[in-house]
C-alpha cells in the first residue's frame, strides 16, 4: 500500500466552503467508483481555514497518469470536477489549471 498527501485551496468565502462541504457529504456515485477503480482504497480530506489536506492510501500499482487518463475520459467525472472547481483555488505556485498538488513527507516518527 502507498500514501499520498496532497494540498489545495478553497476560495475564501464561508457560503461557499459550506457549500462545497455539503457536495462531500453526497459525492456523486460515478466518482466514488472512480475513485475506487482508479486503486484508491481510502480517501480523506481535512480543511484549516482555507487550506484543504487529502490523505489517500492506494493499492501498489496505482498511478496519477492512469487516474487522469480514466477521468479525461469519463463525463460524469469531468462534470464534478467543473462543479469543484467553482469552490477550489490552486495553491500560488501551482501551475495554470494545477489543482491538488503532491505533498513530500518531511518527516517520520516510524
Amino acid at each position: 500500500m502507498k500514501r499520498y498527501c496532497l494540498a489545495l485551496d478553497l476560495y475564501d468565502d464561508e457560503a461557499l466552503i459550506t457549500q462545497y462541504e455539503q457536495w462531500h457529504q453526497q459525492v456523486w456515485p460515478e466518482v466514488l467508483e472512480s475513485i475506487r477503480a482508479a486503486g484508491i482504497e481510502d480517501m480523506k480530506i481535512y480543511r484549516v481555514a482555507t487550506r484543504m489536506f487529502m490523505i489517500m492510501e492506494t493499492t501498489d500499482d496505482f498511478s496519477f497518469e492512469a487516474k487522469a487518463a480514466a477521468d479525461a475520459n469519463n463525463p460524469r467525472v469531468q462534470e464534478w470536477e467543473t462543479l469543484m472547481w467553482q469552490f477550489q483555488n490552486a495553491l500560488p505556485f501551482a501551475k495554470n489549471g494545477e489543482k491538488w498538488m503532491l505533498m513530500t513527507e518531511i518527516f517520520s516518527l516510524k
